[in-house]
Formats: structure tokens, C-alpha cells, sequence
């Protein structure tokens, strides 16, 4: 796994996970902005553009991050924040170890299995696979994942760049995948966080986060899609890590 560092220097750290088909872009000006307080890290998830590995699982990923952060920091960090693939891989870092982080802000994750869809992600792919290069199919993509327009260059780049075999991986492991009954122990004070037009398995997966996590809040942002809060407002999303970590009531 790839892992991009900024602020080095700063004492404490803030994981940032993509979602799935993204890259280290998805969070680029949020790193930036942060790294004025914070050490900040971008991995790349196994299998997306830059990686150095296929993906494998969401649990696989969760313990190559967990053991960056014992080698790198002292086995724990300040906040981990994940968008849909990298909020379920921050689930399942919760799920496996309790205490990884202080806070997490989960976006957009879905904790139902939706077994229709996994079971067309194979034969989907196998026919269209080859349109992923074509920039109108791109385009068309990307406009109904309501990606701001400035991303789109890095996104066709680095969906092209993705191996046939690896998107259908962690797309089908992205629709397998169940909350761990393991996450109720959890330590970290975990922030949940969907946008208001998101589909009804996003919601109810939401709920389901809610209810498992005593202590957690839920928050539906207005009039956003999937992934739109830290793909497209990136300062509104700095604002809420900031406010999270600062707020004396979260300390308590």
C-alpha cells in the first residue's frame, strides 16, 4: 500500500481513506489545508490507480493500514475519515481494533449486502470494461457521480489505470460487505455522515452504523449525493474534522 504523507513535523495524525474507483485526490485539498495543524495521510487503497498491490478484501486493507499505524504511530492516530469503499475499510479497522483511532468520520458506507448488484458486478465489467477508456463514457460516468468538473482529468486518468479484475474485486466486496459485530466495542467517538440524496441502502446502512455505535451521531447534509461532501466541498469538510477534534464535549 501507497501512503502519502503532509506535515510530517506535526505531532498528531489524520488518516484520510478514498472511496473506491478515487484516488488520493479524493482528498487532496483537504490534506493540504490540514496539514497546517496536522500530519496527514493519504493511502491508496490495493487495487486503485498507483497502488502497488491488487486488492484482495476491505479486511486485508483495514490491517495493512493498522500496521502502518503501530510501525509509524504508535498504534494510534488522531482521526481516520473514509468515503464508501474507505469508510467501510475504516469500519473494519474499528471492528478490528478498538482503540485505532480517537475519532472517526465514516462517509457514505454501506454496511448491507446488496447481493443483485455483486452478482451483476462480474458480468457488467466483463462487457464494459473496455468503454472505460472511451473520454464520452468517462464523461457520462463521471457527471452522474456529480464530481465537481475539475476532477474530471484525474478521475478518467485513474479509472483507466484500474486493472479490469481489481475493479470487479473490491466493487464486489464493497457490495458483500456487513458491519462487524465486533464494532459495538469500539473506542473511538465515530461521526457518521450521508448525503441527503443517497440511495436507500447508503441510508439504511447509515441507521445501522448509528444504532450499533452507542455514542455516535448521524448527520444528513442537504441536497448532497453520493460522496459529494468531501469530493465537492472540501472546506466544509475540513470545518467538521476541525470542529470534531476541537469540540470540549468530544474530549469529555
Amino acid at each position: 500500500m501507497i501512503f502519502t504523507e503532509y506535515g510530517k513535523d506535526r505531532k498528531d495524525t489524520i488518516i484520510l481513506l478514498h472511496g473506491g474507483g478515487l484516488s488520493q485526490w479524493n482528498y487532496r485539498d483537504q490534506a493540504k489545508q490540514l496539514s497546517s495543524a496536522y500530519h496527514v495521510v493519504v493511502p491508496v487503497l490495493d487495487g486503485h490507480a498507483g497502488s502497488d498491490a491488487h486488492f484482495t478484501s476491505i479486511e486485508d486493507n483495514a490491517s495493512e493500514i493498522i500496521a502502518w499505524i503501530d510501525e509509524n504511530c504508535g498504534g494510534q492516530v488522531l482521526l481516520i475519515g473514509g468515503l464508501s469503499l474507505g469508510g467501510q475499510v475504516l469500519l473494519d479497522m474499528l471492528a478490528q481494533r478498538a482503540d485505532i483511532c480517537r475519532y472517526a468520520l465514516v462517509e457514505s458506507a454501506a454496511v448491507i449486502a446488496d447481493k443483485l448488484t455483486g452478482a451483476l458486478v462480474g458480468p457488467a465489467f466483463g462487457s464494459s470494461y473496455g468503454l472505460i477508456s472511451s473520454r464520452q463514457f468517462a464523461r457520462l460516468q463521471f457527471r452522474s457521480l456529480h464530481i465537481r468538473d475539475e476532477l474530471f482529468e484525474e478521475y478518467y486518468r485513474d479509472t483507466c489505470a484500474i486493472g479490469k479484475q481489481d475493479m470487479i474485486a473490491f466493487m464486489k466486496a464493497s457490495t458483500a460487505y456487513v458491519l462487524k459485530d465486533s464494532i459495538r466495542s469500539v473506542q473511538a467517538k465515530v461521526h457518521i455522515v450521508i448525503g441527503e440524496r443517497e440511495n436507500r441502502i447508503i441510508r439504511q446502512s447509515a441507521e445501522k452504523i448509528h444504532t450499533a455505535i452507542a455514542g455516535s451521531t448521524l448527520q444528513i447534509m442537504p441536497a448532497l449525493y453520493h460522496g459529494e461532501f468531501s469530493l465537492n466541498h472540501p472546506d466544509a469538510y475540513v470545518q467538521m474534522v476541525n470542529a470534531i477534534v476541537n469540540d470540549p464535549k468530544e474530549k469529555e
